[in-house]
C-alpha cells in the first residue's frame, strides 16, 4: 500500500456508477430532479458531505476554484449524508446549502441510500465519474482537489477525442436571495457602550446592532467573500465567526474560512490581520511562531483567558492561543486526533471545538466541543476536563445528572452570573444549562432555531438564533423547561467483520505525475485506536505503514475503530528541483460488529480505488 512505484491508471477500472437516490430530493436545480443519465457527457464529482463536519466545509472551499475553471465540463453534486438526527431534516439541509454558499446541485439523502450504494465510509468523500458513467476515482478527506483537477484535465482530453464529452451550462440554479438584516449569524459580543456586535457569517460581514438587538448601526466589511485589510467598507472577511474584546477599543475576530484572526478597531472600523497567512494548516506545518507567519485552520471562536486569546481551532481539533504581547501564536491543547480524551493539554483530544467562554474568576475556560456533543473545560494548568458528553457517536436531548445527560452538536457557551454555564445546544434547537455546583443539566429554553451563541444583557440572555437570522431576547427562567428525553447514536450501519485477525488496508495511490515524498523519511502515517479500547487486542497505536494487522477481541461484540491516515505526495521528475507537494489526510470512525464468517479485511480508501474490490 505504500509502494512508491507508479500506480495503474485508476480510470481503467470499469465500475458503473450507481444511481443517485435521495428521499429529500434535489436542491439548487430550480426544482428539477436529476438522474445520472441526465448528466451523461459531463465529468461528475460527487461530494459526500454533512453540514456539521468542518472537513466537509474545507472541501467545499477547495472545490470552488475547480468548479469555476471547469464549469462547462464538470458538474459537482453534493450528496448530503447526515450524521446527526437534525441533519436529516430537509429544511436544515436547505439552510446549510445557503449558509455555506454551496453553488452546485445538492442531493438530500437523509436515509444514506446513495452513501451505501457507493460504499462510502467517511465524511467527506469525493467520487469522480467519467462522461460515460463509470467511477474512476475515490478520495476520502481533504487535500485531494489538486489530484482531481489533474484527472479532470485528462478526462477532458480523452473524452473530447472520443466524442463522449458534452460541454455547456451546468444544472445549478441559484436560489432567490432573502432580504433579512442578518443571514445565518454566528456569534455575538456586547461592546463596552452596550451595542451588540454580530458576525453576519453568510454575508461575510460584521454588523453592529443597537442595544435592542435589531437596529443596524453599521456594517463592517464589503460583504463579498475575500481576505483584505482596510476600512469598514473595503475590508473583506470569509465566513467570520467568533468575537472577543481585546480591550475597550478593539475586537479580535475569528475569520474562519480565511484561516485568520482579524482585529477590528471599534473607533474607526478599520480591519487588520493579527494571525494567519490565509492558508490552511496541514500536518507538518509549524505549530507556533510569529502570528502572521503561521497557518491556522478554521478558527471558530475566540476568548481572552490568562492574558492570551484562546482559539477554538475547529479545523484541526485543537485549542491554540494568540499572545498579544509578543505577537505569537501556537498550539496549547489537542493532538489533531478527533475524539474525546481528557488530561494534560498535549494529550487531550477534541472534535471540532466551536465555542469558548472564560469564567469571570479566570479559573476555567469553557468550551463547546461540537462533534462529541460535549461541554468541556480547561483549568489554569492547561488540563482538559469533560462535564457533559461521552464521545463522537452518542447525542440527544436528556437532562439530569451530567454523567448521563446528552447534547446534540453544541456551538456556543455562555457563563451565567451564578457560575453555571448556558450551552447553545444547536441541533436540539435549545438553550441548556450545566451547574458545576450540582453536576446537573437542565433546559432553559426550546423552540430556538440552530442557536449558535448567546450573550448576557442585563437580566436577559440574547441568543443568536442562526437559522432564523435574528437575535432573540429571553428572560432567564427560574425553573427549567421540561422536555421529553431522547437519545441517539450515529446513524451509520455497522460493518460486519470477523473476530480475531483483521487486516486493515488504507488504499493510497499517488496522483498521476506524483510519487510519495520520502525525502525526509516515511511519507505516510497511520494511527489506530478503538472504542471501547478492549475491542483491540493488537494493532493499536501509530506507525508509518498503511497496512496494519489488527486483532479484535471476540468477547467484545461491537465497537468503533478509529483510523487516522496521512500521505504526502510530490510532483515527480528529476528536472523538478522544487516539486510541489501535497498532504492527503482523513480520520475514519468505523462502527464494526463482530460476526463469525464475515470479512477479515477492512479496506479504507484514502485516494484511488481498491484493487481488491
Amino acid at each position: 500500500m505504500t509502494d512508491s512505484s507508479p500506480a495503474p491508471a485508476p480510470r481503467r477500472v470499469r465500475v458503473r456508477a450507481p444511481e443517485l437516490i435521495g428521499k429529500g430530493g434535489w436542491l439548487n436545480t430550480g426544482g428539477h430532479q436529476y438522474t445520472l443519465a441526465d448528466l451523461r457527457g459531463r465529468i461528475i464529482i460527487l461530494d459526500f458531505w454533512t453540514f456539521c463536519c468542518v472537513n466537509c466545509l474545507h472541501v467545499l472551499d477547495e472545490l470552488r476554484e475547480l468548479e469555476e475553471k471547469h464549469r462547462d465540463t464538470v458538474v459537482v453534486v453534493g450528496v448530503h449524508s447526515p450524521k446527526f438526527v437534525h441533519e436529516a431534516e430537509h429544511q436544515a439541509v436547505v439552510d446549510a446549502v445557503e449558509r455555506y454558499g454551496v453553488e452546485h446541485p445538492v442531493l438530500d439523502d437523509p436515509e444514506l441510500a446513495t452513501w451505501k450504494q457507493y460504499a462510502v465510509r467517511a465524511w467527506p468523500t469525493l467520487v469522480v465519474i467519467d462522461p460515460e458513467g463509470y467511477v474512476v476515482a475515490q478520495h476520502a478527506g481533504e487535500g485531494h482537489v489538486h489530484a482531481i483537477e489533474r484527472l479532470v484535465a485528462e478526462l477532458e482530453a480523452e473524452h473530447a477525442a472520443k466524442g463522449t464529452l458534452r460541454r455547456g451550462d451546468g444544472p445549478y440554479v441559484a436560489p432567490e436571495p432573502e432580504p433579512t438584516a442578518l443571514r445565518f449569524p454566528g456569534k455575538a459580543l456586547v461592546l463596552p457602550g452596550g451595542n451588540i456586535l454580530v458576525s453576519d457569517t453568510t454575508r461575510h460581514q460584521l454588523v453592529e446592532l443597537a442595544e435592542d438587538g435589531e437596529t443596524v448601526v453599521r456594517r463592517i466589511g464589503s460583504g463579498v467573500r475575500g481576505f483584505a485589510d482596510g476600512g469598514a467598507q473595503t475590508a473583506a472577511f470569509n465566513e467570520p465567526q467568533g468575537l472577543a474584546l481585546l480591550d475597550d477599543s478593539a475586537v479580535v475576530v475569528a475569520d474562519t474560512v480565511n484561516h485568520a484572526l482579524r482585529r477590528l478597531d471599534l473607533g474607526s472600523g478599520a480591519v487588520t490581520t493579527l494571525a494567519g497567512t490565509g492558508r490552511q494548516w496541514w500536518q507538518g506545518s509549524p505549530t507556533s511562531g510569529p502570528a502572521r507567519e503561521v497557518d491556522l485552520s478554521s478558527p471558530w471562536d475566540v476568548a481572552l483567558f490568562g492574558g492570551r486569546v484562546w482559539i477554538a481551532m475547529a479545523g484541526v481539533h485543537q485549542l491554540w492561543a494568540y499572545d498579544p504581547a509578543d505577537g505569537t501564536v501556537g498550539v496549547v491543547a489537542g493532538t489533531t486526533n478527533e475524539g474525546l480524551v481528557d488530561g494534560p493539554g498535549a494529550e487531550a483530544w477534541f472534535a471540532q471545538p466551536s465555542g469558548l467562554a472564560a469564567a469571570p474568576d479566570g479559573e476555567r475556560l469553557w468550551l463547546a466541543d461540537s462533534e462529541t456533543s460535549a461541554l468541556r473545560w480547561v483549568d489554569r494548568a492547561g488540563v482538559v476536563h469533560t462535564a457533559v458528553g461521552t464521545g463522537l457517536f452518542d447525542f440527544g436531548h436528556r437532562d439530569g445528572a451530567a454523567g448521563q445527560a446528552l447534547l446534540q452538536h453544541p456551538l456556543g457557551v455562555t457563563v451565567l452570573p451564578d457560575g453555571s454555564v448556558a450551552v447553545s445546544d444547536t441541533y436540539n434547537h435549545a438553550l441548556r444549562r450545566y451547574d458545576p455546583a450540582t453536576g446537573e443539566v437542565s433546559t432553559l429554553a426550546t423552540d430556538l432555531r440552530e442557536p449558535s451563541d448567546a450573550v448576557l444583557v442585563g437580566e436577559d440572555i440574547v441568543v443568536v438564533e442562526s437559522a432564523r437570522h435574528r437575535l432573540t431576547r429571553l428572560r432567564l427562567p427560574e425553573e427549567a423547561v421540561t422536555v421529553d428525553a431522547v437519545a441517539h447514536r450515529t446513524r451509520r450501519a455497522a460493518t460486519e467483520v470477523a473476530p480475531g485477525a483483521l487486516r486493515l488496508d488504507v488504499i493510497f495511490q499517488a496522483p498521476a505525475g506524483q510519487k510519495l515524498d520520502t525525502r525526509y523519511g516515511p511519507s505516510t502515517r497511520l494511527l489506530v485506536s478503538a472504542t471501547p479500547p478492549e475491542l483491540l487486542l493488537k494493532g493499536e497505536g501509530a506507525g508509518t505503514d498503511l497496512t496494519r494487522a489488527l486483532e479484535l477481541d471476540p468477547a467484545v461484540p461491537e465497537g468503533v475503530l478509529h483510523v487516522s491516515a496521512m500521505a504526502a505526495s510530490c510532483d515527480d521528475g528529476p528536472a523538478n528541483e522544487y516539486p510541489a507537494c501535497h498532504v492527503h489526510q482523513q480520520d475514519w470512525g468505523v462502527p464494526v460488529r463482530l460476526t463469525e464468517g464475515a470479512a477479515d479485511r477492512l479496506p479504507l480508501v484514502l485516494a484511488g480505488l481498491d484493487p481488491q474490490a
